[in-house]
């Protein structure tokens, strides 16, 4: 998103980059050709900035940002704060609360999308809060990090992330149906490679994707996860609650939370909402890790 920012829209100064890991903003910041500098600490990002993206993984690491970015005194006092996190929709109408409590604009703005559509600006992005708010974040997506949003203006901010939890949802158990249907091609005799043929020319884009990380073994070879499996069963257990509270029940995503904490235990860290694969195929007899041949 930030390479995005950084070279798709006209900007007088270079955008400043914030990260928990300095190194990493300053490793990125180094490949922007002097379109971004480094900010040492949140204030430091925020203080000189007139509109602040915020994504981070979970909602205790949103709160302890906002507290952070709104420690100096009229510090964020008239700037715009777009949070593209995502986190439970409660969260977010605290969070959007304390933020215009402090004299700030807010708008939600959760993105769906793979870290590859956020790298070449393909991103969905759900927009929240004032009209007057989000028409000043619309010059920044479509075009520069976006190819389309979806637009909550002068609805409440918690409707986007809603969507995104709701949306999640969705991805969550296509992976699971991907992940059974392998299997049972396997166990069968049909063979996952004449599977992941229909499914790519039946359903081409994320299923295809997800069906080629499982037949060629991405889901357990690779050392950075996309959709790390802590995060997944952060919106899973969102998705629980919002059930709950809702009045209804999630089957489909109970059976992959399952498989989630499966994952976790046979991967830890380097597990992958793709992993949810090697958890069916043990539930099937079969290894965790295929041969990535098929």
């Amino acid at each position: 998103m930030s390479t995005n920012l950084a070279n798709k829209f006209p900007h007088e100064s270079p955008i400043l980059l914030y990260n928990r890991t300095t190194a990493r903003a300053e490793s990125h910041a180094a490949t922007l050709d002097g379109k971004a500098k480094v900010a040492t600490s949140i204030p430091d990002a925020v203080v000189p900035s007139d509109v602040i993206f915020i994504c981070v993984g979970d909602d205790e690491a949103l709160a302890a940002t906002i507290d952070e970015a709104l420690a100096v005194p009229g510090g964020a006092s008239g700037k715009l704060f777009v949070d593209c996190s995502t986190v439970h929709p409660d969260t977010t109408t605290r969070i959007a609360e304390q933020i215009t409590g402090a004299g700030a604009e807010f708008v939600a703005s959760p993105v769906f999308g793979a870290p590859a559509m956020a790298d070449s600006g393909q991103l969905i992005m759900v927009l929240a809060g004032p009209a007057a708010s989000v028409s000043k974040v619309v010059p920044y997506t479509v075009g520069v990090m976006a190819r389309a949003n979806i637009d909550f203006s002068d609805q409440p901010c918690a409707k986007s992330t809603l969507l995104k939890i709701v949306g999640n949802a969705l991805v969550l158990n296509m992976v699971e149906m991907l992940s059974e249907a392998h299997v049972l091609a396997e166990k069968s005799g049909l063979g996952t490679a004449q599977l992941h043929q229909f499914v790519s020319a039946m359903l081409p884009g994320p299923y295809a994707g997800y069906s080629t990380r499982m037949t060629e073994g991405d889901y357990w070879r690779r050392k950075e996860p996309l959709f790390a499996v802590d995060l997944a069963r952060k919106d899973a257990s969102h998705m629980f609650h919002l059930a709950e509270s809702s009045g209804c029940k999630l089957p489909n995503v109970e059976t992959a939370d399952r498989h989630l904490k499966m994952v976790k235990e046979h991967m830890g860290e380097r597990g992958d909402i793709s992993s949810i694969y090697g958890a069916c195929r043990v539930d099937g007899g079969l290894k965790f890790e295929n041969d990535g041949k098929e």
